[in-house]
């Protein structure tokens, strides 16, 4: 059983203050990529994972990968044993803000469900997404959506057309919690505005109105993510990278969730084209790549 799971970006992140769980609740608005992880699930008496692929090198194939994780839970929410043997196609950045982890995570439930013969309905697995981090019930869903919590209360939207896209990945990574913890820093600090409602943030800043007009020229003034100082201060080069993609011609740009993956807005696939060659001439990041997103979605193959 194979399934494709798309990458996803944040037109909007707007992080309210840190909840007594840890966790800080946020209004989103969802986009889902034509970039994608592929995911094999195979019978097998015990649960054994491999990755592969371009963006595969370095990651575990044991429990600390997320896609191993939502196997195990899966089959210990039908009560049964987890054998299965996982192969992972890696194509999305790692540690990019590109919720590849994610993506891989939702491609196993999918996968493991129709193997086993589970048949969960939908509302099922996107409990049990929501239990594995908060951008998994996203990757299950696809298409455009607002997110509200952690990410996992979801209401999908229908975009009226694809937006076109430059992705500026970076040869490091930041790690999530750490870009939050930055966040708080900087507001205890007064050095960024201090956290209000997400979700009247995301109602305020007309950024689901704009994805659902299909106007790229709309949606370029109303991109934006309260991580971005963050994440530029823990990885100050990416601020030449914004810059850069300004320079060439992006009608806007914005560090992608918790980064440190840039996006570009382009007007259309022949400019995200043009766009992604000269960023990638700049020498401002180690990956350009023109794709189009808000309409991609989960895809089992058989």
């Amino acid at each position: 059983m194979t399934v494709r799971v798309p990458a996803k970006i944040n037109l909007q992140l707007a992080v309210g203050p840190l909840r007594p769980d840890g966790f800080h609740e946020i209004g989103t608005v969802f986009a889902a990529l034509e970039l994608t992880d592929q995911l094999t699930a195979a019978p097998a008496e015990e649960l054994t994972l491999t990755v592969r692929g371009s963006e595969g090198a370095g990651l575990p194939a044991d429990r600390r990968n997320l896609a191993w994780r939502a196997a195990e839970l899966l089959a210990a929410h039908a009560g049964i044993a987890a054998g299965a043997e996982l192969i992972v196609d890696k194509q999305i950045p790692v540690a990019a803000g590109l919720a590849g982890g994610s993506a891989d995570a939702a491609a196993a439930l999918l996968a493991c469900d129709r193997l086993w013969g589970l048949g969960l309905p939908a509302e099922q697995l996107a409990e049990l997404a929501a239990e594995l981090g908060s951008d998994v019930a996203f990757a299950l869903l696809g298409g455009t959506a607002v997110g509200a919590g952690r990410g996992e209360r979801l209401r999908p939207v229908e975009a009226a057309s694809s937006f076109w896209w430059v992705l500026a990945a970076a040869g490091g990574g930041l790690s999530t919690p750490d870009v939050y913890a930055e966040l708080d820093r900087l507001r205890e600090a007064g050095q960024v505005p201090a956290a209000t409602d997400p979700a009247a943030a995301v109602e305020a800043g007309g950024v689901l109105d704009a994805a659902l007009s299909g106007d790229p020229e709309l949606l370029a003034g109303r991109l934006a993510n309260d991580l971005q100082p963050a994440a530029i201060a823990l990885a100050p080069y990416l601020a030449d990278t914004l810059a850069a993609g300004r320079d060439c011609g992006a009608l806007a740009g914005v560090v992608s969730g918790s980064g440190p993956t840039c996006v570009f807005l382009a007007r259309d696939g022949e400019h995200a084209r043009t766009l992604a060659r000269a960023l990638a001439d700049t020498g401002s990041c180690r990956l350009a790549l023109a794709v189009a997103g808000g309409r991609a979605r989960p895809t089992v193959l058989g």
